[in-house]
């Protein structure tokens, strides 16, 4: 039986990249678990660097990795660079590139580009856990956190991308992919979730405007939203 090996980067005192309190390394865990969830459904041996919120260096990973006999390595991350200046998914393998890791980094890529990010590419680097663990391995970055449509696709197509990912695996293993009978949908069980709240509906525009400066003033994040039935 298949045997992958999970890494979610960042987590404890390091959370990664954060935007407007949202920290990169809920993002990858959630995903993660999500993705091991799936595989597991299907049979496959899953073995992850971490399964919470804890501090794990890079040498901690690699050695996880290291202590085991994997088919694969995929560590899961979200990307930054300048608020709102860039987004999109890509995909690394390491720069003496293996053919099965291309293999999986291909079919990953092409399945989150079909689900809406902007294709930004396969790529190689030189990370520390694509070059310091044994088996095939790759880092997929999902979309940039510093990127208000990224994170609108990453949360509104949760379910499609922890599908997306797993088809890509299982179709790398040479498996098929077979649908939950379970319907409830999937979500991004992170701590910076957030829940909007109305706060009143107004037929004139200038009460809702009034409303508006009242809970800024107040310092909520407020807006009108237009409602026409």
């Amino acid at each position: 039986m298949a045997r992958i090996c999970l890494d979610y980067g960042h987590g404890g005192s390091d959370s990664g990249a954060v935007y407007k309190g949202r920290k990169e390394a809920d993002d990858n865990l959630a995903l993660g678990k999500a993705v091991a969830k799936e595989l597991r459904r299907h049979g496959i041996n899953v073995d992850e660097t971490r399964t919470g919120d804890k501090t794990v260096s890079l040498s901690e990973r690699s050695n996880f990795e290291r202590k085991g006999s994997y088919d694969y390595f995929i560590s899961f991350h979200r990307n930054a660079f300048k608020p709102e200046q860039a987004r999109g998914v890509e995909t690394f393998t390491y720069i003496n590139q293996r053919a099965k890791a291309k293999g999986l980094a291909d079919k990953i890529q092409k399945e989150l580009v079909a689900v809406g990010f902007t294709n930004r590419g396969v790529k190689k680097a030189n990370f520390h856990v694509l070059r310091e663990t044994r088996a095939p391995a790759i880092l997929v970055e999902v979309g940039f956190i510093d990127n208000t449509k990224d994170n609108q696709l990453f949360d509104s197509k949760f379910n499609k991308i922890v599908e997306g990912i797993s088809k890509a695996i299982l179709l790398q293993l040479g498996m098929e992919y077979n649908p939950s009978q379970n319907k409830t949908p999937l979500a991004p069980s992170t701590p910076n979730t957030l829940y909007r709240v109305m706060a009143g509906s107004y037929a004139n525009r200038d009460n809702a405007e009034k409303q508006v400066e009242r809970l800024k003033k107040a310092g909520f994040d407020a807006t009108i939203m237009i409602h026409r039935p």
